[in-house]
């Protein structure tokens, strides 16, 4: 049973250069890459950010328009 847990030389050998291939063929793919110039990055975060915050003002507003409902139809307000 142990025996097909040792691994042999030949295995050993494919496991180092299928890594090696891999490695090769990822740092192939990121030159291939199309990345964003630094004026795009800032003009995306500050789509998210602004977007973030008009989505967290409206839930805002919303959870206190309920709260409000539901204290009112309890009788608490």
């Amino acid at each position: 049973m142990l025996d097909n847990i040792k691994e042999s030389p030949e295995q050993i050998g494919g496991w180092v250069s299928r890594t090696r291939r891999f490695l090769t063929d990822a740092r192939s793919e990121l030159t291939r890459v199309t990345w964003p110039t630094g004026r795009e990055v800032w003009a995306t975060t500050i789509v998210v950010i602004l977007t973030s915050l008009v989505f967290g003002v409206y839930l805002w507003g919303l959870d206190l328009g309920m709260s409000w409902v539901v204290h009112t139809l309890i009788g608490q307000a």
